[in-house]
């Protein structure tokens, strides 16, 4: 996700199952959730499910939980792993200058720890990102790739927004950034509808929220990110999905993706905001998990 961190479940009507969370996930196949060394960091995963792995890769914001609505669906069929990046949550907040190649690697890395060979990777935004570089670099890692809400590279549009966002970061606090990226990330009907619930998720993320430094190196990280001339390379099978009420990254970008990877598919769902993954989320599912199926080694 560009920009904040998951919203929690209290007060939200669910299209999908409860989250399973470290509390509530019941049955043999218990959650496996530690923190684990990729280097000169430790990351905070979790993991649940079982079969071909998928990785979901949340966006700016960087939290596994982002995945809420995902988790239990894709549970039954998948081995899911989410993590908070690096700089994020329950991972090192590494005071370092960030590069969307670098959160890349660290995916790459938390893969081999994990003895994950191959797997699909699902990524929001900056994790969409993150799967075009793996596409590029480590095909033969991946089984398939989905890319939410992403976009190619920086256009004065975006750049206009994130100046801004940054600005707001630096200038006003962490409060205020929060507070405005609810308002960038979701559509005006949504927030009208759980303006409560989502003040609460802003008080509770304002209380792990990392230095403002390292979100601003994160920031600068997905204003330099452009691999648009390798993406003709891209010979993984590709899943594109955007939403045409999209201010964070709109449809257009989406739809700049999916003519230059090559066979890329494209589903564009006509509102939910940046974050229609969770807006939309029994929608966002139910494209996602047929294309998933197909694409698994059999």
């Amino acid at each position: 996700m560009v920009g904040m961190p998951a919203l929690p479940l209290a007060g939200f009507d669910r299209a999908t199952e409860p989250l399973l969370t470290s509390t509530t996930f019941g049955g043999a196949d218990q959650p496996r959730m530690p923190r684990i060394a990729i280097g000169d960091c430790q990351l905070y995963y979790e993991r649940h499910g079982a079969g071909v792995p998928v990785l979901f890769v949340s966006g700016l914001g960087g939290q596994a939980a982002y995945w809420r609505d995902q988790v239990p669906v894709f549970a039954k069929r998948f081995d899911v792993v989410t993590h908070d990046h690096r700089g994020i949550g329950q991972s090192d907040h590494s005071r370092i200058s960030y590069t969307v190649d670098r959160m890349a690697s660290d995916v790459i890395e938390l893969m081999d720890k994990l003895d994950i060979e191959r797997a699909h990777i699902v990524g929001h935004s900056t994790g969409g990102a993150i799967a075009q570089i793996l596409a590029i670099e480590h095909p033969k890692r991946l089984a398939s790739i989905v890319i939410a809400a992403s976009w190619t590279k920086a256009d004065a549009y975006f750049r206009r927004l994130f100046a801004l966002r940054k600005e707001i970061l630096l200038k006003l606090g962490p409060a205020s950034y929060l507070q405005s990226a609810t308002l960038f990330l979701y559509p005006s009907w949504w927030v009208a509808k759980h303006n409560e619930p989502l003040r609460q998720a802003e008080a509770q993320n304002l209380a792990t929220f990392p230095a403002p430094e390292i979100v601003a190196s994160r920031i600068d990280a997905i204003l330099a990110f452009d691999r648009t001339a390798e993406l003709k390379r891209v010979r993984t099978p590709t899943l594109i999905v955007g939403c045409e009420d999209d201010i964070v990254t709109p449809h257009y970008f989406s739809e700049e993706l999916a003519r230059l990877i090559p066979a890329a598919e494209v589903k564009m769902f006509p509102r939910g905001g940046h974050c229609f993954t969770q807006v939309a989320a029994r929608d966002f599912n139910n494209a996602v998990l047929p294309f998933l199926i197909e694409h698994s080694p059999k």
